[in-house]
């Protein structure tokens, strides 16, 4: 397993949000305020959170239709669980990595191939998030917070959904017609680019189009963004249930899905194992929008973070073991993984760079 410098950074990152997150709040009232919390409603909270693992290896089931139809749920549930368990114990984001690499040991699956899946799974996922986000804020209950720093809140919110509206049908059209879509951007590189950067391009293009061939049916698209919808919907309640066990009641469900999405930002810039510190910066923040005290705001991070973060790391160890695997695999699954892509990418890309090579 490599320690980069972006396991590094992240750990950084995460004590410096850390001690700002904490810097104004008593540790003794956040001990209160866990004491205080609702038993059966955060439990409650846990476990549709937890049960976003099983959410996650149904929808991975419609990304790799094109691969395989007879994949069981075991072995996606078992390699899902793993990731997440690998996010929470390991540096450098390895979790996505970590996915791919274990269904391929748990089944006939292809590492590449359950990348690609994955990669389209994030796509599908940041799209929604970020729709979430903005869209809440357009909302007439969203406090009113009309300026930042001069730039229009509420004006850019509506900028940003149009813009992702746009990106959707764009996205649906490579997948719908990847033959018209390359044709189209190759016309256009064969005549605006130099040979040298043209090539680049071009490979790229057929290597993102190649993993677009997960969602090679327009209908096959739609389920999966909308399995996308659901999944994410399904989650906001468990934030809605949180805020509740903690007596916060300024915010519904409209703001647990903004806070939700809000975390989901921000926990993908480099961070800790776990994603602490991102995780309560981000709810301190986002609560603070609705008036929520600093301690509380915190109070609910950690206490959610922490109880979430418990069942879907066991869950995850406990199928490391089960499935005899070892956690230097697991930590190097990402070398592998962008080994198995890059030389699959290359063989894809050999007869692009002929054709190209004659234009």
């Amino acid at each position: 397993m490599r320690v980069n410098g972006k396991a590094v950074v992240g750990i950084v990152l995460s004590l410096l949000l850390l001690w700002w997150t904490l810097r104004d709040v008593s540790l003794a009232h956040i001990v209160h305020e866990l004491r205080n919390a609702d038993p059966f409603l955060f439990l409650l909270a846990v476990t549709v959170a937890t049960l976003g693992l099983v959410t996650r290896a149904i929808r991975w089931r419609i990304l790799l239709l094109p691969v395989t139809r007879d994949l069981p749920f075991r072995p996606r549930f078992a390699a899902t669980a793993i990731g997440f368990a690998a996010n929470n114990l390991l540096p450098a984001r390895v979790g996505e990595f970590a996915r791919a690499f274990s269904l391929s040991r748990f089944s006939r699956v292809s590492t590449a191939a359950a990348f690609g899946s994955l990669v389209i799974e994030r796509v599908l996922d940041a799209l929604v998030i970020v729709a979430l986000l903005f869209g809440v804020m357009v909302l007439p209950g969203f406090p009113p917070i009309a300026q930042i720093g001069g730039v229009d809140l509420r004006a850019a919110a509506v900028f940003v959904v149009a813009a992702i509206g746009g990106l959707s049908l764009v996205l649906f059209f490579l997948v719908a017609a990847p033959v018209r879509a390359a044709s189209a951007i190759e016309w256009v590189a064969v005549r605006t680019l130099p040979p040298s950067i043209r090539r680049t391009v071009v490979d790229a293009l057929h290597a993102f189009l190649h993993g677009l061939a997960a969602l090679r049916s327009p209908r096959l698209l739609l389920l999966s963004l909308g399995w996308a919808v659901g999944q994410w919907l399904f989650l906001g309640l468990s934030f809605l249930l949180a805020f509740r066990a903690f007596d916060i009641r300024e915010v519904g469900f409209a703001g647990a899905l903004f806070l939700q999405s809000l975390i989901g930002l921000a926990v993908a810039i480099p961070s800790s194992p776990g994603f602490f510190g991102p995780f309560e910066a981000a709810a301190k923040v986002g609560l603070s929008l609705w008036g929520v005290a600093p301690e509380k705001a915190v109070s609910f991070a950690v206490g959610f973070h922490i109880g979430g973060f418990i069942p879907v790391t066991l869950i995850g160890v406990y199928y490391v073991w089960k499935m005899d695997l070892r956690w230097q695999d697991v930590g190097r699954s990402e070398e592998v993984v962008e080994e198995r892509v890059e030389r699959d990418q290359a063989a894809l890309a050999m007869p692009v760079r002929e054709r190209t090579r004659h234009d």
